[in-house]
């Protein structure tokens, strides 16, 4: 369904341009095989193989920020959820040490591993959960609304933990984000928005899926989960400055694969890969997932070929550092999740060679991220002040 290329994310956006103003708004929660009326882009987005910034411009070129709201919206939500877990990143601690446990309940209590393999084979009985479980596990890829029935139904009527769901989440979804995925998960379940939680309902699968799925035996209620109180928020990153000299090496990762904007600052001598999507779970990512990234590393580095030096694909920094005899390290800014952890064990021996990674913000999240504070509602009054960059 999703070739990693930039020419396949611009056909994919130039569809459904079209159909981005009043019809996406009214018929995008609509769960429907192939999924006609959502743009698909988020694995695009999450891998930043095309921006914000292209999807953003291209919709307003053709339509209203009034006609279009909606779909404006969205693509804010994943800036609001990133810039949301970048002042507050022991959540994402928090979340890997919960995985971890949660995982070794799973190896002592016969029974809950049973149903936590049902739940993640497709076999539970409930014919839409299962549906979007092998379709998740086919595909890469569900309707958002599908996500939020599925954590619904997986936390409150087959009462697992959440944190193996998101993990399940992370395996499977090509545009698996350790911020959207995570906090949205959280808020399925009552513990993001404290005390508001998201029933899954027959009579809203029935409709949204238009008779296609009419579940029975779904939980009547959904009391919030017990957690701990949200960390106190700390300050939205500013990012660092280019280095002022020396040769300079670039760093792609699976994160940002659009470093064209870096590029019209800097002339690298030098560029690394380097992927860290097996870090999104514990256990086995899928060979779908990784490929994925393996082959839009792959685009990127062709797209850019000009101009980024000897290109090589990476586990050592330090060790292509001192190869490349490069002095500092540049990269678009790399988000709390498994490619900063993995950054954050290169840093002694890069530390011992003297070498910096600049971790530099794009103009996109420098503007977005301060507003990410509260809730969503707050940070959307703000979004048309972000557009006016377009007009």
């Amino acid at each position: 369904m999703f070739e990693p290329t930039y020419t396949a994310a611009l056909t994919r956006l130039n569809a459904f341009l079209p159909r981005a103003g009043y019809e996406y708004a009214s018929q995008r929660n609509y769960d429907r095989p192939g999924h006609p009326n959502v743009s698909g882009l988020s694995p695009y987005l999450r891998h930043r193989i095309i921006t914000e910034d292209e999807v953003l411009a291209a919709t307003l070129g053709r339509h209203s920020v009034k006609a279009a709201e909606k779909f404006i919206q969205e693509v804010y939500w994943r800036t609001y959820w990133k810039g949301w877990l970048e002042i507050r990143p022991s959540l994402w601690d928090r979340y890997q040490m919960d995985v971890n446990a949660a995982l070794n309940r799973v190896q002592t209590e016969s029974g809950l591993r049973a149903d936590w393999e049902a739940a993640c084979r497709g076999d539970t009985g409930i014919d839409c959960f299962d549906h979007w479980a092998r379709e998740l596990v086919e595909t890469g890829y569900l309707h958002n609304h599908a996500r939020m029935w599925f954590a619904s139904i997986w936390i409150f009527t087959l009462r697992l933990p959440w944190v193996l769901g998101a993990d399940f989440f992370l395996r499977h979804l090509l545009d698996g984000d350790p911020a959207s995925n995570t906090l949205s998960w959280r808020w399925v379940g009552g513990i993001q928005t404290m005390g508001k939680t998201y029933l899954a309902r027959p009579d809203n699968i029935a409709k949204y899926t238009e008779g296609r799925f009419q579940p029975n035996g779904l939980a009547p209620a959904a009391a919030a989960l017990e957690s701990p109180p949200h960390p106190q928020a700390g300050l939205s990153p500013k990012g660092d400055r280019l280095p002022s000299g020396g040769d300079v090496g670039l760093l792609l990762t699976e994160d940002d694969l659009s470093p064209g904007w870096l590029l019209s600052q800097v002339k690298p001598t030098a560029t690394a890969l380097f992927q860290a999507t097996a870090g999104r779970s514990p256990l086995h990512v899928s060979t779908a997932v990784k490929a994925f990234s393996e082959e839009a590393f792959q685009n990127s580095a062709a797209r850019y070929r000009d101009q980024c030096g000897t290109v090589s694909r990476v586990t050592d920094l330090a060790a292509w550092a001192r190869d490349q005899k490069v002095t500092s390290i540049v990269t678009s800014f790399v988000q709390v999740g498994p490619t900063r952890d993995a950054l954050d064990h290169q840093r002694v021996a890069l530390d011992a060679l003297g070498v910096k990674i600049h971790h530099i913000l794009r103009p996109f999240d420098a503007a977005a991220w301060p507003f990410a504070t509260k809730g969503f509602f707050p940070f959307k009054e703000r979004i048309p002040g972000f557009l006016t960059t377009y007009s």
